[in-house]
């Protein structure tokens, strides 16, 4: 797993968003969003996604909000996607069927 800036100044993950990665990357995105959070954040390169993946994009959603910033994810794989369904925060993430 692994986040990546991109030249719009953007994010984006690559790799599983699991219980297993999800310790690191919060720890490094930690780091270079200690200043300001992104706008966007791209999803397109996730592979396999769990509960803590969700959990962890929940937790960040609300660090966008407490700092006053509107945090949007684009390219959602469909695993994960399902799995916001799911969860019942399909409104939470901007996903419309």
């Amino acid at each position: 797993m692994g986040l990546q800036r991109t030249a719009t100044g953007d994010y984006r993950l690559h790799g599983d968003l699991s219980f297993a990665t999800v310790p690191e990357l919060y720890r490094v995105a930690s780091g270079q969003w200690a200043e300001q959070m992104p706008a966007v954040l791209d999803l397109a390169d996730v592979g396999r996604s769990d509960s803590a993946g969700l959990a962890l994009l929940v937790e960040w959603l609300g660090q966008a909000r407490s700092s006053r910033t509107e945090l949007h994810f684009t390219h959602v794989p469909d695993q994960l996607a399902q799995l916001i369904r799911i969860s019942g925060l399909s409104e939470t993430f901007g996903l419309h069927d």
